[in-house]
């Protein structure tokens, strides 16, 4: 069964539209971390106040909740490239903005400064919200269900490949040649982004002629009762959201990068690298021994590791450690996507997949953007590194509460619903 799947695993990358996809996802999920790393840096040295990163992160959350169930309607209802193709047009106009201030900015005043970046952020917010379940039931349409898994694992290896490549650069272009050069690379990479989303063969509507206006909130309500009557997928979706919800530090990086460890843009950018550095060593392993057996517990076991590695990184004082905790963080997790973006494959129909991947861009996503803003708020009130220890052991929480409370997500075995 091993050999079949690793076979599957590479078999994929013969799709032409997947690969244009697996290159679309790439130089998407670059541009993206890629400028959350200058936003974050230059936001914090505008304000340095660790709050203003967790207000990103609301800033982002709220327009991404509001829109997502809407979203996931209507991408199973309408052609899923022309939502991808058409949304990805708003980033580049964000990233433009962006570009534009950086120019005539003036940084000492706290509006000029800070205006157009949470402008920017509401954009990606409402973005993510349209994007996350668009791009998991493009996926569908493009992989036959045989190669699903495969396909899963290599769009978990390229987002975090590209979860590098977009912080490093990101890193490396501000501390180097400044705000702007940085910003004009993110530019780049979006217009990339739309060119090779364009240059994929549709492959249709899923619902061909759907009563769009009498039946979008039964629609929706179909969707939300569809996961939490599933066992395996709400479990998924849960364990993952409060873990990232609580155990995050990704948002507070500026605030070790600047006043802890001391390593300035060029090292927030290594350290926002080194989870999908992580990521990228574990999905080697995972080519030749994909996570099919065992599935749910290996899925519980590395988000427990995660959380471990989140308390070793808050009492951290050394650049090494913490990248090295990072590092092993970004291993622990890779596991976790995986599983829970085969479940997210193999539960659920193409007709269904908009608004299932739309409650999971809730749960999910958005517990990102909401981790950071309790973060922020956190370590407000506690200070930085109690309130990471403090997510560290809620994650480990989470995890046994997970444990008791979903068998069927506990004993679950992908390789038993692959065929």
């Amino acid at each position: 069964m091993t050999k079949k799947f690793s076979h599957e695993t590479f078999a994929v990358m013969h799709i032409r539209n997947f690969q244009l996809f697996m290159g679309y996802r790439f130089f998407m999920t670059s541009a993206v971390l890629m400028q959350a790393v200058i936003v974050g840096w230059q936001l914090y040295d505008i304000t340095r106040n660790p709050f203003s990163l967790g207000m990103i992160g609301l800033t982002e959350v709220i327009p991404q909740v509001g829109i997502a169930l809407f979203a996931g309607h209507f991408v199973d209802i309408w052609d899923r490239k022309r939502i991808i193709f058409r949304t990805s047009f708003i980033l580049l106009l964000g990233s433009a903005i962006l570009l534009g201030t950086s120019i005539h900015s003036d940084y000492t005043r706290f509006l000029t400064g800070t205006f157009p970046i949470f402008v920017t952020i509401f954009l990606v917010g409402l973005t993510r919200g349209i994007l996350m379940p668009a791009h998991n039931a493009l996926l569908g349409q493009l992989v036959p269900r045989e190669l699903l898994a495969g396909a899963a694992t290599w769009g978990s290896t390229i987002w975090q490949v590209a979860a590098v490549t977009g912080p490093a650069l990101g890193g490396l272009v501000y501390g180097f040649f400044g705000i702007v050069s940085a910003y004009l690379l993110v530019f780049t990479f979006f217009l990339i982004c739309v060119i090779l989303i364009f240059l994929i063969k549709s492959p249709g509507k899923v619902v061909q002629n759907p009563d769009q206006d009498d039946r979008i909130f039964a629609r929706i309500g179909e969707g939300v009762r569809y996961v939490f009557r599933n066992q395996v997928l709400l479990g998924a979706f849960s364990l993952d959201m409060f873990a990232v919800l609580f155990g995050g530090a990704v948002a507070m990086l500026p605030v070790f990068a600047s006043d802890i460890l001391k390593v300035g843009p060029e090292g927030l950018g290594m350290l926002r690298a080194c989870p999908a550095i992580g990521a990228i060593l574990m999905s080697v392993v995972l080519t030749i021994y994909p996570p099919v057996k065992n599935s749910g517990r290996q899925m519980l076991y590395s988000v427990a590791g995660f959380g471990v590695c989140m308390i070793v990184f808050a009492l951290s004082k050394n650049f090494y450690l913490s990248a090295t905790c990072l590092l092993l963080s970004g291993s622990l997790d890779f596991v976790s996507v995986v599983v829970r973006s085969s479940i997210l494959q193999l539960f659920t129909s193409n007709e269904m997949k908009g608004r299932v991947s739309a409650v999971n861009s809730i749960f999910v996503g958005s517990s990102n953007e909401l981790g950071a803003f309790e973060s922020g708020a956190a370590a407000s009130l506690m200070g930085l590194v109690p309130s990471v220890v403090f997510g560290g052991v809620m994650t480990l929480i989470v995890v046994a509460v997970a444990t008791f409370s979903a068998p069927k997500l506990r004993n679950l075995s992908l390789r038993n619903y692959s065929e």
